[in-house]
């Protein structure tokens, strides 16, 4: 990983934080007997240590954040989370002897409560009815009312969360595909992985196309933030001009891709199921593609769902 000298050596302090990154980017044949002339390939950001994509954004956050001094002795990390970030941050935070606090909708899956409180998170729940974006307000509110207490990550805004994947995500997709794809598909949680990808990728050839999966509002894909409507929040580290096209998808086409993908071998969780759709979408419309995307995570995390 391309980190300065400060973030070197805290890696070097902490070597399980090393196991983070570098993960194997696989052929997917889902498609092929409907579309023979697509290659698909998947990254498989589910066998990072906290189980999903989620590790590289929150390492580097953490890591700069400990590096210069704003995340102080007895400060807790603090930040929302619909539950993979928030393991994340709870794995980090346990390795590196740092209290954590995540605010997380309260219909997030036990499998997914049960690994922050596993890593010693302490889980604050907001109302699922109410939207994600309500988890955004009380974690703004419960830092305003006492910054000295937090280090407030605030993934949505930090802009070494999109950093991580234009240094580390797509640099391992260029090199794993030799610089040969003509589109990506992801979707937007932070913005941080559509933006990092999407920065970099299109650096290196202005010609690759970033596709982005829009779910339904309801009942939405955990993980995924619809856009477009008055009363979404957009992440302020999404650049939308990267963006060439959206693709909507609904939960039972994420369900049935998951069913699907489990059939194949990959058992992955909504989001990724999400992706898959979008990439079926794209191509029964166009031929001699070349395409990327991600499986975020395992299904493991979502029986109870």
């Amino acid at each position: 990983m391309p980190w300065d000298p400060r973030i070197e050596r805290l890696l070097d302090r902490y070597p399980a934080l090393k196991a983070i990154g570098h993960t194997p980017l696989v052929p997917v044949d889902l498609l092929e007997d409907e579309s023979p002339d697509v290659e698909v390939f998947a990254k498989m950001e589910c066998l990072n240590p906290g189980g999903s994509l989620k590790d590289r954004p929150v390492l580097r956050m953490v890591l700069t954040a400990l590096a210069d001094g704003r995340l102080a002795p007895g400060q807790r990390i603090l930040d929302s989370s619909s539950g993979n970030a928030g393991i994340a941050y709870a794995m980090v935070g346990s390795i590196i002897g740092v209290p954590v606090e995540i605010v997380i909708p309260d219909n997030a899956s036990a499998e997914r409560k049960a690994r922050l409180t596993a890593h010693g998170a302490r889980l604050v729940f907001t109302d699922a009815l109410l939207g994600y974006d309500e988890a955004l307000r009380t974690v703004h509110r419960r830092w305003e009312a006492d910054p000295d207490r937090y280090f407030f990550c605030d993934q949505y805004s930090n802009e070494d969360n999109w950093r991580a994947h234009y240094e580390t995500t797509a640099e391992e997709i260029l090199e794993q595909t030799g610089g040969r794809l003509t589109h990506v598909v992801v979707g937007v949680g932070t913005g941080g992985t559509l933006t990092g990808l999407g920065r970099r990728l299109k650096e290196h050839d202005p010609r690759v196309r970033v596709a982005c999966v829009i779910p339904e509002p309801f009942p939405g894909i955990e993980g995924l933030k619809p856009l477009g409507r008055p009363e979404d929040i957009v992440p302020a580290i999404l650049d939308e001009s990267l963006i060439d096209e959206r693709l909507p998808v609904t939960a039972d086409e994420a369900q049935m891709m998951c069913v699907r993908l489990a059939r194949a071998g990959f058992f992955v969780g909504q989001s990724s199921g999400a992706y898959m759709a979008g990439v079926e979408r794209l191509a029964r419309r166009e031929r001699g593609l070349r395409v990327v995307t991600l499986f975020n995570d395992l299904g493991e995390r979502y029986f109870s769902t």
